[in-house]
């Protein structure tokens, strides 16, 4: 198979952020392909028997590295706590997978391939590739993955993005090594954060059609709770993103049409405005100038606007940066430091 021979000669890594998994947790180790080098099953200072599972799983596993959190941090904490000691460790791909059994551990030699091919810097799984796949979807999910997809786009600029909100993902480690690990959003917009800080370097991506699996468990993330905290993040990051993307890291024709958009709608709509109270408030209606001195801006700024936005899709990061990287970009002094923070096991 083409997959395993690519993944063979690189050092691949598997982090498995734990909470409350000591059933799941056996089951999905075992499933992990031996081409993955490392295992590193991180304990989010779970309440359960989880913690002990993963000693258990190290002592009769070499492969499965066992991290213990001193307190809970959330999925991103987790998950970020596995990426520094993969990264300190030396490996080369480093992939995340979930502990519920909901990610075929089997996909991952096709997720890591098209990263070790040199085509991309990270990989995506994509549950919307097939129909059947979409119609095992619980459809709270579905519905909300589809607002939720459309906010992450807008402020991560991977609008190529087919299923956003997928946690199954792979990353080179020279480009992991450079994002500011500690800046990441620690609990449930973790990935959509981790996007956002891939896009600000360039990162390109690619997303692998996969399955998953929901049988009865339960999301401990609720969907009112989605609903109304995370679009306030997503637009502190669309704002950042434009800001480096447009106005710190680089000054084009774009920027100018965002700037002349935002003004002349703005402007538009205040003098609309305005001139719709004051001739409310004289009982004469709007002469056709005072509208057309209030539509024109409007149009034209909303024109402004759509040459920018198309100019954001076409601007998607299409060719890899992590060989231009290098391995310099993983050595950081803080990864070794955190790592030797957290308690690890090995056997």
């Amino acid at each position: 198979m083409i997959t395993e021979s690519i993944v063979s000669s690189a050092r691949v890594a598997v982090v498995i952020p734990c909470y409350k998994a000591g059933k799941s947790l056996p089951f999905v180790v075992g499933a992990i392909p031996e081409m993955v080098e490392r295992i590193y099953c991180v304990n989010d200072c779970s309440p359960d028997d989880t913690g002990q599972v993963i000693d258990l799983l190290a002592k009769f596993n070499p492969r499965v590295v066992a991290v213990h959190r001193p307190q809970n941090g959330g999925v991103g904490g987790a998950t970020i706590t596995g990426f520094r000691a993969a990264l300190a460790d030396g490996m080369d791909v480093i992939v995340k997978l979930d502990s519920d059994g909901q990610m075929n551990p089997a996909f991952i030699p096709t997720l890591v391939a098209p990263i070790l091919s040199g085509e991309a810097d990270f990989a995506k799984g994509n549950r919307f590739f097939d129909l059947d796949s979409v119609r095992a979807m619980p459809p709270v999910r579905l519905i909300g993955n589809a607002g939720l997809s459309f906010l992450t786009k807008l402020s991560t600029g991977y609008w190529q993005m087919f299923d956003p909100t997928n946690g199954y993902i792979a990353i080179h480690a020279n480009v992991l090594g450079m994002l500011p690990l500690d800046k990441i959003h620690q609990r449930y917009f973790f990935e959509s954060d981790l996007l956002f800080r891939l896009s600000t370097l360039g990162a390109n991506m690619v997303e692998m059609p996969m399955q998953a699996v929901y049988a009865d468990e339960k999301s401990s993330l609720s969907e009112l709770h989605a609903a109304l905290t995370f679009p306030p993040l997503h637009l502190r990051n669309l704002l950042k993103r434009v800001g480096y993307n447009y106005f710190l890291r680089g000054f084009s024709a774009a920027s100018l049409h965002l700037v002349g958009g935002v003004v002349l709608t703005l402007f538009g709509l205040a003098f609309g405005v305005n001139a719709w109270v004051r001739s409310a408030a004289a009982g004469e209606p709007a002469t056709a100038g005072t509208v057309m001195l209030s539509a024109l801006p409007i149009l034209v700024g909303f024109q402004l606007l759509l040459n920018f936005l198309s100019h954001d899709v076409a601007s998607v990061p299409r060719q890899p940066i992590h060989k231009l990287l290098g391995r310099f970009a993983v050595f950081k002094p803080e990864v070794a430091e955190k790592k030797d923070e957290d308690v690890r096991q090995s056997v």
